[in-house]
């Protein structure tokens, strides 16, 4: 098993992606604390993963608040003991809007998630660590959105700066062996753009020509593959990477 006795956070972990990296990691042994908002859903993820060789906890918190994200962290160490990796993936989309349509209202709601969540959490870790002194990983779940069209645009810029924020991290703590990676997918079939409600048609339409190039869905499985390789000792030297799982959609 990949990440025997690993403690390890993970958020938006009761659907998609969050829900498939649980999965996962907690059968290659990982210790997991899983967060998420729908406590029914979490209850559901326990009971299907109560026979898995790694362990799993729950924790229902709200990464747009600081508390939920220094509660989990702290909840990883007083449960395992320690804290090796935090999977920043909760996430929301935008509704596809121009600059010219965005409200300041969907600004809040999606920069609240998408970009003060992996600080706070992120910011919590990173002391966490350097407390324990032996290192830490980081591993955050982005979006080709950051630098292709495939959204709108509090979207994009929402990936755009969590991009830099975890590069900046991997960057400014090598030293003491604080890894961070950044997962970017394209399109994968998960729950989030039917959350999404009612698309602005301006903006949906302007980039047809961006969606009308996706080769195809993936699935929570492709991210969770990629996640367990970088929570696994096995990437011990790769930091401060965006690598796109999007079926070659930015290589156009």
């Amino acid at each position: 098993m990949k990440l025997e006795n690993k403690s390890i956070v993970v958020t938006g972990a009761s659907s998609g992606m969050g829900k498939c990296v649980v999965e996962t990691f907690v059968r290659e042994g990982a210790n997991v604390v899983a967060v998420a908002r729908r406590t029914e859903r979490l209850a559901a993820l326990a009971e299907s993963l109560k026979d898995a060789p790694g362990k799993l906890v729950t924790y229902v918190g709200d990464v747009s608040k600081r508390e939920d994200c220094e509660g989990m962290i702290a909840k990883a160490v007083e449960c395992f003991g320690r804290l090796d990796v935090l999977v920043n993936n909760a996430g929301v989309m935008d509704d596809m809007a121009t600059i010219a349509n965005c409200t300041d209202e969907k600004y809040d709601y999606v920069m609240g998630i998408n970009v003060y969540g992996p600080l706070a959490a992120t910011r919590k870790a990173v002391q966490v660590f350097l407390e324990q002194g032996n290192g830490g990983n980081i591993i955050t779940v982005s979006s080709i959105g950051a630098q292709h069209q495939a959204a709108g645009a509090v979207y994009g810029a929402s990936k755009a700066a969590v991009n830099a924020m975890m590069r900046h991290t991997a960057f400014v703590y090598r030293n003491e062996k604080i890894r961070c990676n950044i997962i970017a997918p394209g399109g994968i079939n998960t729950e989030i753009s039917t959350s999404m409600g009612m698309p602005d048609m301006d903006g949906y339409g302007r980039i047809q020509q961006v969606q009308a190039m996706m080769p195809g869905m993936g699935e929570g499985s492709d991210i969770a593959s990629l996640a367990v390789f970088l929570a696994s000792d096995e990437s011990a030297f790769i930091s401060g990477q965006i690598i796109a799982v999007d079926g070659g959609w930015t290589a156009f």
